[in-house]
């Protein structure tokens, strides 16, 4: 009924926008005489470091360096991000390109763009240069959509998480409202992990009263899939200096610093989503839903979406409904369901720009005021000695007697916004008195530890995560130490203390010693219980309690996500403990088993199981027991690691890393910027390139290398110097 069929065929080959020979040279040389204004220097890691005379000379050779690490990463988060990935990947794609397309309009977006002031269209006019040029001057390279980058498509994709909020819309939801015939393959939101890992990241900072200089210190660690963003330093002679992990395709750094201050954004439980059911009624003239005494007409728009079929090109046409709150994304019968979130690409890739260039805390404050940094908390330190949390930026005014957490009546004019929750109106931290903040996607009610802000003075939506394992580890070592300085923070962002074990283990000992002499399972886990009993918690690579643990929580979860508790992440954690208890002794012997059958004994140490491996270049990466691999000490986020180690479901016999650690770096901010960082692999994704896994040993024992900020130590590790168009 929602499906409009227009079966049609293209030649792949039509749909490609070449330009005529004679505009494409003069095409050529401007970009040409542009890239004379840029220098990229690649130090012995391979890490570039581009400098432009203008900020906008800078995103431009910024993108060119990138298209070189690794094109195919680009073009393919932009396909998703307009709505394109089935011209890329076929028909299994295109309820994922419809979830985008309910919300990114190419028209409106280059509108957005001719809106926009003048020095951010001259980075988006940069942006789009930078990548096109590289494809001139690069023939070999044969994209799978995009011949041709323009400004405004920087638009699309301006905030730089990883599951941005329009990710939150259900796939299978959709297309049962939407009513397709899509394969089942790509459905999924999410990678099929062992367990399902924690998404987020984690940020330290260390006020000078607690670092052995007397300089403030930042931990930047975000938790992504493996080479999701990479490593870059970017500078110009108009202010420009930001070193740190920049989103393939995006013109600022995501999570990094300048000299003289650093931010670490992190996954938020702040409520800036809401879900409305609307009531339907059907009329003559279209579709309408109530609101108040009245009724309203849904807005309808048809929208196509084109996908590979062979080496032909089809599409279909939907009949997307919008109510004011937002896209219609679900629904049966007379109740549909819209959403409502952050839609304001203007203001995000604005935002996302100037705090690269903030030189304070102040400074820093007012690009907050955007209030479109929607998916994330930030953890800031500055040269001047000040460090802070920044709660969600983006929290809308709600009526406090609803039920957020669920959707709500769209027809009761009551459950509208009433604008956004200010700066300081939100949870915040500024320089605490105990010298030290830390968030790890958890409540920030533990901020600081015991004196944190109080989850009463805030309303239920402020904040939706509850404790996690690896928030009661930070707590834990940052609160012990007197004092810091760039390699212990690394170590305290390393410690191995596997937090979940210490609320399951006791039910598992609980459940073992209350067994009877007799009972055969007494004999057969002794020596297991015995080794679990002994052990100190912490993960590393000789042992082989780490594996048993693992293994066995790993079981115990998979027994507990059948609960409806554990689909609730507030109570997840409580049950999968309580399934401990019951199923513990079984889910001991299963993996015995196991691994008995597969490693020949169940004493198997961890760094035996626990794996680093790269082998190509794809995007998804596929895992082999008989290829290369390097052992890795750190494990999961699901048991407390600080060092996120997470795995997914590959077939194979060990453990094969995708998801954690992606990029780490430790910063002190004094006279002079200090830094030590760790990139996941290597810089570049082709294989061919020293630099596809130069980093892969260093980067599975946390051993973070210095970073080279200023010029001199620059030249001084510089492997090549060269002007986009030259290499």
């Amino acid at each position: 009924m929602r499906f409009l069929s227009v079966i049609f065929v293209l030649f792949i080959s039509a749909c490609s926008a070449e330009y005529n020979s004679g505009s494409q040279n003069d095409e050529y040389d401007r970009l040409k005489a542009r890239a004379e204004g840029v220098t990229i220097k690649r130090d012995v890691w391979g890490i570039p470091h581009v400098h432009g005379k203008t900020d906008a000379d800078a995103v431009f050779g910024m993108l060119y360096a990138q298209a070189e690490d690794d094109f195919n990463r680009i073009e393919v988060n932009y396909l998703n991000a307009m709505g394109r990935l089935a011209e890329a990947e076929g028909k299994q794609e295109i309820y994922r390109d419809l979830r985008m397309k309910l919300f990114i309009d190419p028209e409106v977006m280059k509108q957005h763009y001719q809106d926009s002031p003048d020095w951010l269209k001259s980075l988006m006019d940069a942006y789009a240069d930078g990548l096109n040029y590289y494809l001139m001057t690069h023939p070999e390279v044969t994209p799978k959509v995009i011949k041709k980058f323009e400004p405004w498509m920087a638009l699309t994709f301006s905030e730089g998480s990883i599951g941005g909020d329009i990710e939150r819309v259900n796939l299978r939801e959709l297309e049962a409202f939407y009513g397709g015939d899509a394969t089942d393959t790509a459905l999924n939101d999410t990678v099929p992990f062992v367990v399902p890992e924690p998404t987020g990241s984690n940020g330290f900072a260390i006020a000078p009263q607690k670092s052995d200089t007397g300089n403030a210190l930042l931990l930047i660690n975000p938790h992504t899939s493996f080479y999701f963003r990479a490593e870059m330093h970017v500078s110009s002679d108009e202010g420009l200096n930001a070193y740190g992990a920049v989103t393939w395709g995006q013109f600022f750094i995501y999570q990094g610093f300048n000299e003289n201050a650093g931010w670490m954004h992190t996954s938020s439980g702040g409520d800036a989503i809401d879900w409305y059911r609307e009531s339907i009624i059907r009329k003559d003239d279209g579709v309408y839903y109530r609101y108040g005494s009245g009724d309203r007409k849904l807005r309808e728009t048809e929208l196509t979406l084109h996908y590979k079929d062979g080496n032909q090109m089809r599409s279909e046409t939907v009949t997307a409904y919008h109510s004011h709150h937002g896209p219609i994304i679900a629904g049966e019968g007379d109740t549909w369901m819209s959403i409502r979130l952050m839609n304001e690409p203007v203001k995000a890739l604005s935002q996302s720009y100037l705090r690269t260039k903030a030189k304070n805390y102040d400074e820093f404050v007012e690009t907050m005021r955007f209030h479109t940094n929607s998916s994330n908390n930030t953890v800031f330190a500055d040269s001047s000695g000040n460090i802070a949390y920044f709660h969600s930026n983006f929290i809308p005014r709600r009526n406090p007697s609803f039920d957020w957490n669920n959707p709500v009546d769209g027809s009761n004019p009551a459950t509208e916004w009433n604008g956004l929750h200010t700066v300081e109106e939100t949870v915040g931290v500024l320089n605490p008195q105990n010298g030290w903040l830390q968030n790890t996607n958890n409540t920030p009610f533990s901020v600081i530890g015991e004196n944190s802000p109080k989850a009463e003075d805030y309303p239920k939506y402020m904040a939706t995560f509850p404790e996690n394992y690896r928030g009661i580890n930070a707590v834990r070592v940052l609160g012990r130490a007197d004092s810091f300085t760039l390699d212990s923070l690394i170590g305290a962002a390393y410690d191995p203390h596997l937090a979940a074990f210490d609320e399951l283990l006791p039910k598992l000992f609980e459940s073992f010693d209350a067994l009877a002499d007799r009972d055969p399972q007494k004999a057969a886990l002794e020596d297991q219980i015995a080794l679990l009993k002994d052990w100190d918690r912490g993960s590393n690579v000789a042992s082989t309690a780490t594996t048993l643990a693992i293994a066995w929580a790993t079981e115990v979860t998979k027994a507990a996500s059948r609960e409806d508790a554990y689909r609730n992440r507030l109570t997840r954690q409580a049950a999968v403990a309580e399934k401990a208890s019951e199923v513990g002794l079984s889910a001991l012997q299963t993996v015995t088993d196991t691994l008995e059958n597969d490693f020949g004994s169940w004493q198997v140490p961890w760094g035996e199981m626990n794996r680093f491996q790269r082998i190509t270049g794809d995007i998804r990466q596929p895992h082999s027991d008989d290829a290369p691999s390097t052992p890795v000490g750190f494990a999961s986020a699901t048991w407390g690691s600080l060092a996120s180690f997470g795995v997914r479901e590959t077939g194979t016999k060990r453990l094969y890393g995708s998801y954690g650690n992606s990029f780490v770096a430790v910063v002190e901010f004094g006279q002079t910027v200090k830094a030590k960082a760790i990139t996941a692999g290597g810089q570049s994704g082709n294989p061919a390139s020293v630099h596809f896994n130069d980093q892969i040993d260093r980067y599975a024992r946390g051993d973070l290398r210095p970073v080279f900020f200023y010029p001199d130590d620059i030249n001084a590790n510089a492997e090549e110097t060269y002007r986009p168009g030259e290499r």
